[in-house]
């Protein structure tokens, strides 16, 4: 289903959000309760975009997860011990990935019926690989909903990672599906240590230097649009990472608020039913970012300026 044409197409958004996923935190680890909240406080507290709040499904059945993930990793969300010295274990953090995931679930259904939708969920999911959870990620969002999309009808499904690190566990489980293009625009080197290069028919990758100059960065993502473009999907999955931004702590990324308003803006134009989820971001300046990018998305103009 296509949306129906930009003058008919509602300017609001829908944003999946529940503020239980607020209730686990580590000290001084960047992957902060204050990602959502502050970002919730801000979209509530603006009046250009209008925004339809909805809670996540309640549960997802195990073998809709098992389609990218190893049973045993399963299991192994339930052991009291850290997976790395980026991703600790937390009390029901197997309650808290699983609502992520229903987030990414729900934002799949209203996005095969043409409208705007953004999950604003933690943990992310992007750097889970089939078999391990790790880089804060315990379960695979994205993965997840783009297999259940397949599974259920969808024939061309692209996922398009903008975030800052490479997607190595999307690219792990999604590597040579039938049916699905993965293109990942990151920093190179940097954490993951993955993402040089291609791999397999269907994953392609996008690096760049780090602190290369702002419109090179750019260019590097309109590239990875046009050749998404040319997979002519009937679905795109959105790793929506704000960790390039200039001014964000864990990378050297040069990107600025109006670029992730123009991210918004070009996948809007390319009319194909869309769900974004999100995955990095660590500034303070995030829910402006967020904002802008969803502005992008429902045909607005953008902020100003970063509000503080």
């Amino acid at each position: 289903m296509r949306r129906c044409g930009h003058p008919c197409f509602n300017a609001g958004v829908k944003i999946i959000t529940d503020e239980r996923c607020a209730g686990y935190a580590r000290r001084g680890h960047p992957e902060h309760p204050r990602r959502v909240a502050a970002t919730v406080a801000r979209l509530q507290s603006q009046t250009e975009l209008p925004v339809e709040w909805l809670a996540p499904g309640e549960t997802v059945p195990d073998g809709v997860i098992l389609r990218a993930h190893a049973l045993e990793m399963l299991a192994r969300l339930e052991v009291p011990e850290d997976f790395d010295a980026d991703t600790p274990f937390f009390e029901n953090i197997s309650g808290h990935a699983r609502s992520s995931v229903a987030a990414a679930l729900d934002a799949l259904k209203w996005a095969r019926r043409g409208e705007p939708v953004f999950s604003l969920m933690r943990p992310p999911g992007h750097h889970a690989m089939r078999k391990k959870s790790m880089g804060f990620c315990y379960l695979n969002n994205v993965a997840i909903a783009v297999l259940e999309a397949r599974a259920t009808g969808a024939k061309r499904v692209a996922v398009f990672d903008f975030d800052v690190h490479h997607g190595n566990g999307t690219e792990d489980i999604l590597l040579n599906q039938p049916g699905v293009e993965f293109f990942s625009v990151h920093q190179h080197p940097a954490y993951p240590d993955t993402g040089a290069q291609n791999r397999g028919r269907n994953c392609f990758n996008y690096p760049v230097a780090p602190g290369a100059p702002r419109l090179a960065y750019r260019a590097k993502l309109a590239h990875a649009l046009d050749d998404l473009r040319s997979y002519r999907p009937d679905l795109i999955a959105v790793s929506a990472g704000f960790d390039a931004y200039l001014r964000d702590p864990l990378a050297e990324g040069t990107l600025l608020l109006e670029d992730f308003h123009w991210l918004g803006q070009t996948l809007r134009a390319l009319d194909v039913p869309s769900f974004s989820l999100l995955e990095g971001g660590y500034s303070q300046d995030l829910p402006d970012l967020i904002l802008a990018y969803l502005q992008g998305l429902a045909g607005l103009g953008p902020a100003e300026s970063i509000s503080r």
